[in-house]
């Protein structure tokens, strides 16, 4: 229904200013003194003017079929005649769809002589470079939108963004950039993103990161509301290994709830880490693998634990080792969670990750025994404690120390009347 009323504007526009000389009188006031002086306006021959208004009558009762009927059949002598006849087909053809080429073929016609009244042939022109753009003739387009701009004398910043985003499509990256700077400038106070992203993934392509960066530095003061710049600016700036201010922008964004997919949060905790701020990017894992936002599996938890283990919050870090050695059942894990224990104190939750290691084919069997073996020791369970410094003892690699442990073992259950 808008289209329609759209063309029913321009169309009712279009015999006006052909037929009623008077009338044209207000759009011309709009042009300049010169090219005023310079055009005549022109009138469509009286039977030629009958025949379109019964095919704009046709049109306004929704007969388009109808009005195309009347405009194709009419003949025409006269240059202006035909030029106008072709501009109201070229209009019909847009309002039926799906028949660019045809409306392109008709106004091309109609604009070729250059004879049209001085408002018909500025839109036309226009339309003309929409209607290549439309079918990807783009190469054309940025040519019809230069006509225009050079026969009317004005320039808009949406043109201007179509034929950036024209030589964006023909791969000639380098050449938006003038027309995207023109379009920002015209658009003024009232911004628009357009031009930038194309910029953006200009220089992107063509790994202009630096270029790319000043851009972005720019739209997020602009755009401060929209996400996808905060994020892109903190990738570009690890881009260029600036990790600092990758970390400040994604930090930004976070807190402002942009930052919304795994990969995000993932590398913001990636930051805090680098930044020697584990308890940060332990916290932020989290968060997020509890919320499901980050998935919970082994990649993700040995993150965290690690993360924990960083932060010197050694009892999470053995309860996320301990999840992760369920998850995967492998001996590394259990090991790791054993040791942590140990060093957390928890002696027995050690010994039994530790077996659960050694159960499971663990390669460092003589530091395991040993820790085992200070597990029992500290719980003062010397027994236990002196069968695992036994089998440590059998690992070359644990020999020596295992073999400092014996006597004391022997000495403190001695004393404590204990018998191993």
């Amino acid at each position: 229904m808008m289209n329609k009323l759209v063309t029913a504007a321009v169309v009712a526009t279009f015999l006006t200013a052909a037929q009623l000389p008077v009338s044209f009188t207000v759009v011309a006031a709009e042009q300049t003194a010169e090219k005023k002086a310079k055009r005549p306006t022109r009138l469509a021959g009286p039977a030629v003017g009958k025949k379109v208004a019964k095919a704009f009558e046709a049109f306004s009762a929704d007969d388009i079929p109808g009005a195309m009927e009347i405009l194709l059949a009419i003949k025409t002598k006269k240059e202006y005649d035909k030029a106008y006849v072709y501009r109201f087909i070229a209009i019909m053809y847009v309002q039926l769809g799906d028949n660019e080429q045809k409306a392109i073929d008709a106004l091309t016609l109609a604009l070729a002589p250059d004879v049209l009244n001085l408002a018909d042939q500025d839109s036309g022109l226009k339309l003309l470079a929409d209607l290549h753009m439309q079918v990807k003739g783009y190469e054309k387009a940025i040519a019809g939108y230069e006509a225009w701009m050079t026969f009317s004398g004005k320039s808009d910043a949406a043109s201007y963004v179509k034929i950036a985003q024209a030589y964006a499509e023909l791969k000639q990256l380098d050449k938006l950039i003038a027309p995207a700077d023109k379009a920002i400038v015209l658009y003024g106070d009232k911004q628009n993103q357009n031009p930038y992203i194309l910029k953006v993934m200009s220089y992107y392509d063509r790994k202009m990161y630096p270029e790319s960066i000043k851009v972005l530095e720019t739209v997020v003061q602009l755009f401060p509301e929209t996400k996808q710049w905060w994020t892109q600016l903190g990738m570009f700036y690890m881009l260029v290994e600036d990790y600092d201010k990758g970390l400040q922008t994604l930090d930004l964004a976070y807190k402002q709830g942009f930052l919304v997919k795994e990969s995000e949060i993932k590398t913001l905790a990636s930051l805090y880490s680098q930044s020697e701020a584990p308890f940060k990017a332990a916290r932020l894992l989290e968060k997020h693998i509890a919320s499901g936002l980050v998935t919970r599996d082994d990649k993700n938890l040995f993150t965290l634990a690690n993360a924990w283990h960083a932060a010197q919050d050694i009892d999470k870090a053995a309860k996320y080792y301990g999840e992760l050695a369920k998850m995967t059942n492998l001996a590394k894990h259990y090991s790791k969670q054993g040791m942590l224990l140990k060093q957390d104190e928890q002696f027995s939750g050690a010994v039994k990750a530790l077996k659960k290691a050694l159960e499971l084919g663990a390669k460092n069997k003589g530091s395991i025994n040993l820790s085992i073996m200070e597990s029992y020791f500290y719980q003062g369970k010397y027994k236990p404690a002196y069968a695992a410094v036994k089998e440590a003892m059998k690992d070359p690699k644990s020999r020596r120390s295992a073999k400092g442990w014996i006597g004391y073992i022997k000495d403190t259950a001695a004393r404590k009347k204990v018998s191993i």
